[in-house]
């Protein structure tokens, strides 16, 4: 690809947010000689991270070519790249590569940064990267191509997420990384850490795993890391690099093979190979093995300008970029935020599980009081015993440091008394799913609490309404839905109800805020959005095996959905007589939409746990007890007839909802399910897997978004990959 190409395809992105180039030149400790330093800076402070786009890639690629004719004036001894503070590179701009509607501009962008790289990597002498904070995609790319690589303590949140995004490793990670730390390091960081929710590395776990030569502690890793390099360049300190491989050794060739077989399976388990993505990464890390690097750069190229124009990759930028990291920073219908109130205190009613992981989320993120109560001290004991206990878990685990484990312990507090609620400003209830008994609560703790404190329940299906029916300040009552596990799962569902007021909701939000939860607004409708989505897909599929369809079957029908879980697995773990209940109350709201399965009822009546047992070679089988158990129709069904089917009803349960205004759009809908059920990233959420598939269109007669100008035709190139 020529320079003109190059200027051709920046001239595509004038709007380009720039991360500049800005060179000094500084001398080496010890008379090492003239080093050249490039920091990689967008100007913009650090909510706005540095990216690399075309301009940035060109401006970077001219940087380079000067400092390449320097070395060989010998005027320089080495270069060094590192970041503004907290950043080294976030990566790809991908506001600027999910524009690229043709392929040969996704070749160019992928052939611009090979080319830049490969300057990095060849001139002349040595190169340094200080990676002093986040590096991900081709921001650790930049690093790898680098002859030396230092990191800092604190720098986090380093990878290679393409597998997730829906591309390859295209700067020429997936072909150094291996040969670096392993094949078998390199698919846990190019395949398992991506697809098990994007996890990161930290720094140390870098240094560990041999990502860099040396570490340094974040206040003078600059100046540590140029001392290192002086003396690396002067010949004092050669890197060990415990982990590396010659990929020609036959014994690596064997290793080689079986990481990437493991990472098929992995990706089969984690997928179902629903996304082409992660499956090109093996192909190309598979097929590198004999490949010169130039050889494997081209099959990046190649394979990253075919993965840009899929429906997955579109879909991922959709879901990740325009929902989770901007429709969620601006939560649709909130209130102005400066009508929150201050929160300085909160109340627990409840001590149980839910009840101790909301009170432990609390202390943790807020850092104010929290009491809980129970019906006697024994449960509140036990519940405060629980949170000690995790607290404690996470400093064995240093994920906490001993003072804020201590402070975090100090600020729950347990009582058999709901006067304890008397100077709370914020009181949630996690009661069993019983109306009455959620309405007893709410009348006990009104008649103590303050007028302007703000009542709050964790009800995953039941009416909000309703609960503030007898209360004397109903507008003070809102929804406040976690997911279970509360650690983990990010999403919150704000339930608005007919009188709550918009200071209760701003509120709400701030509070969600603080916890670090994504915060969607819904309307007061039986089970909300998850799990009205969840269960009417589940409800689907039970009725089908319920008609005859084979266990298997209806298990399997999903598959091509890559779902995180299959329905009767997500049935065992939520608890068959959680399902049952929250669809007997979707039964009661929305009638035979939502059947109410009796053979689910029998084997909850029979103490079965899960339909599926191991069989003594690991297979999954239904136990012939089980079997006996329940009955079954003679209206059996094919995988694919579920598939639709189960398409078809969430289609249409999805419309009815955006009828209702549960919540504001189908945005809304998908941000819901991505943050609240693992929905894949790869779908874009829901609606645009429904729109896709058609079902929006056979059951609506129209589209839940607009079509998306850049679907295209599969790209036959994917499929050539070679295979050694």
């Amino acid at each position: 690809m020529s320079a003109a190409e190059f200027q051709k395809l920046a001239a595509l992105f004038p709007d380009e947010v720039v991360t500049h180039s800005y060179v000094q030149d500084i001398q080496l400790p010890g008379g090492a000689g003239t080093f050249a330093l490039i920091t990689l800076d967008n100007g913009l402070d650090h909510s706005k991270p540095t990216t690399l786009g075309p301009n940035t890639l060109v401006e970077l690629g001219g940087v380079l070519d000067q400092l390449k004719e320097r070395a060989s004036r010998g005027e320089i001894v080495g270069v060094g790249v590192t970041g503004k503070p907290y950043f080294l590179v976030a990566g790809a701009d991908l506001s600027a590569v999910k524009t690229l509607k043709e392929r040969e501009h996704g070749l160019w962008m992928a052939q611009l940064g090979h080319a830049v790289y490969s300057t990095l990597a060849n001139l002349g002498v040595p190169s340094f990267a200080f990676i002093n904070g986040l590096a991900l995609g081709g921001g650790l790319e930049i690093a790898l191509q680098s002859t030396y690589r230092t990191v800092s303590t604190g720098a986090g949140a380093l990878a290679l997420p393409e597998a997730f995004i829906g591309l390859v490793p295209g700067w020429g990670g997936v072909y150094i990384l291996p040969r670096l730390i392993g094949p078998e390091n390199a698919v846990k960081v190019m395949i398992e850490n991506p697809l098990s929710n994007n996890r990161t590395l930290t720094g140390p776990q870098a240094f560990e795993l041999g990502v860099a030569d040396a570490i340094f502690e974040p206040a003078d890793f600059v100046e540590q890391s140029l001392a290192w390099a002086a003396r690396v360049i002067s010949g004092d300190v050669t890197p060990e690099r415990k982990n590396s491989v010659d990929s020609a050794d036959d014994a690596v060739a064997g290793r080689w093979a079986a990481a990437v077989t493991a990472g098929r399976a992995f990706v089969e388990s984690k997928t179902s190979n629903a996304s082409p993505a992660p499956a090109k990464v093996l192909d190309v890390m598979e097929a590198n093995r004999t490949m010169t690097q130039a050889e494997s750069a081209e099959l990046e190229c190649e394979t990253l300008a075919g993965l840009m124009q899929t429906d997955e990759f579109r879909s991922t930028v959709y879901a990740f970029l325009d929902l989770v990291q901007k429709r969620s920073k601006r939560p649709a219908g909130a209130p102005d935020r400066k009508l929150a109130r201050p929160v300085t205190k909160i109340g627990v009613v409840g001590a149980g599980l839910m009840a101790s992981q909301l009170a432990l989320l609390f202390a943790r993120q807020l850092k104010v009081p929290v009491v809980m109560t129970d019906i006697d001290q024994a449960r509140v004991d036990k519940g405060v015993a629980y949170v000690h206990a995790e607290v404690d878990k996470m400093l064995a685990k240093k994920r906490i440091k001993p003072d804020a484990a201590n402070r975090t312990k100090a600020l729950i507090t347990g009582s058999v008394s709901k006067e304890a609620f008397a100077d709370a400003d914020f009181v949630i209830e996690a009661v069993f799913e019983e109306l009455h008994i959620k309405k007893q609560v709410f009348a006990e703790v009104e008649a103590i609490v303050s007028p302007e404190c703000i009542l709050a329940t964790n009800t995953s299906s039941l009416s909000v309404t309703a609960m503030a029916e007898d209360l004397k300040h109903p507008e003070r009552l809102v929804g406040f839905h976690f997911f279970n596990p509360v650690a983990v799962m990010p999403l919150l569902e704000i339930v608005r109800a007919p009188k709550t007021d918009d200071a209760v909701l701003a509120t709400a939000f701030e509070l969600a805020k603080g916890l670090k939860k994504t915060a969607v607004l819904v309307k007061d409708a039986a089970a909300f959005v998850v799990n009205r989505i969840l269960l009417r897909l589940m409800g689907e599929v039970i009725a089908a095996f319920d008609e005859g369809t084979p266990a298997d079957v209806a298990d399997n029908a999903l598959r091509p959905m890559g779902l995180p879980m299959s329905p009767f697995t997500l049935a065992a773990m939520v608890g068959l007589p959680v399902a049952q209940h929250v669809q007997e109350s979707l039964h009661t709201a929305f009638g035979d939409r939502f059947p109410v399965s009796q053979n689910l009822q029998k084997l909850i009546d029979n103490g079965v746990k899960s339909l599926w047992a191991p069989s003594p070679d690991g297979t999954p089988v239904i136990p012939a007890e089980t079997l006996a158990i329940m009955s079954f129709g003679n209206t059996p069904s094919t995988g694919a007839e579920v598939l639709r089917r189960t398409q078809d009803a969430l289609a249409e349960e999805i419309g009815l909802m955006l009828a209702e205004g549960v919540v504001a759009g189908p945005e809304d809908i998908d941000l819901c399910v991505i943050m609240g059920a693992g929905w894949p990233m790869f779908l874009g959420g829901i609606t645009p897997y429904l729109d896709r598939v058609g079902a929006s269109e056979r059951v609506n007669g129209k589209r839940f978004l607009a079509p998306a100008s850049h679907q295209h035709p599969p790209d036959p190139s994917l499929s050539h990959i070679p295979r050694p």
